[in-house]
């Protein structure tokens, strides 16, 4: 049995996220899972930043056709992450850790060259 190819768009958000993992790296963060899944969803990158748990998610974006790619985490969607965070955390036995949700957005040019890798941290405040 032979695997369907991944579309261009899982291409492009797989790829988004390798760039995103080698960028936190280099920054000090050690990540501990990349696309965590639960019967609820998926977290992108799981890291540590310290003793902190980090739940990353990366939003992938070739041109501003759809708009930037921060633009994409919604109201819905920082709920849905908060929801994986506690999720994680009580399934990894994580009791009184401290976490928060990032988000890193990779935007290309529409040549495919990388524009920027920006890192959010605690995307989701305020939501």
């Amino acid at each position: 049995m032979s695997e369907r190819p991944s579309a261009p768009r899982q291409r492009l958000g797989r790829w988004g996220e390798g760039v995103a993992a080698t960028h936190l790296e280099a920054h000090g963060y050690t990540i501990v899972a990349r696309n965590w899944r639960c019967a609820a969803g998926e977290i992108d990158l799981v890291a540590r930043d310290g003793e902190t748990f980090v739940f990353v998610e990366v939003k992938t974006r070739r041109g501003r056709e759809y708009g930037a790619p921060e633009e994409a985490l919604t109201p819905r969607k920082a709920a849905k992450l908060l929801q994986l965070g506690e999720q994680y955390c009580y399934e990894n036995e994580l009791n009184d850790v401290n976490w928060r949700i990032d988000l890193v957005a990779v935007e290309l040019d529409a040549r495919g060259l990388l524009l920027r890798c920006e890192h959010i941290p605690n995307a989701v405040l305020g939501w």
